[in-house]
């Protein structure tokens, strides 16, 4: 680690350190995160709603490419839909 790497870490972690102290010891602090708290139980809530339909359209994305794929080789393929293999009734 460089000179400058330490010294960023340094102050990253007296910062962060900081904030954790204000939010956790102090009577403002514990307001705040009393006041922040549902904000974020509603933003967790509206990450995990558009996980599942992220989910859903990859499935259904999923889905949709192999239906695909099977039509493109379905013509390849001999069509056996009538009796002795025969790919026509005539």
């Amino acid at each position: 680690m460089t000179d400058r790497q330490a010294v960023a870490a340094t102050i990253v972690g007296a910062a962060l350190g900081g904030i954790a102290g204000y939010l956790f010891f102090s009577d403002q602090g514990r307001r705040l995160r009393r006041h922040i708290e549902p904000a974020l139980e509603d933003f967790v809530r509206e990450l995990t709603s558009l996980r599942g339909t992220v989910q859903r359209a990859a499935d259904v994305a999923g889905e949709s490419w192999r239906l695909l794929s099977e039509v493109i080789r379905e013509p390849a393929q001999p069509s056996h839909r009538f009796p002795g293999g025969q790919t026509s009734p005539f």
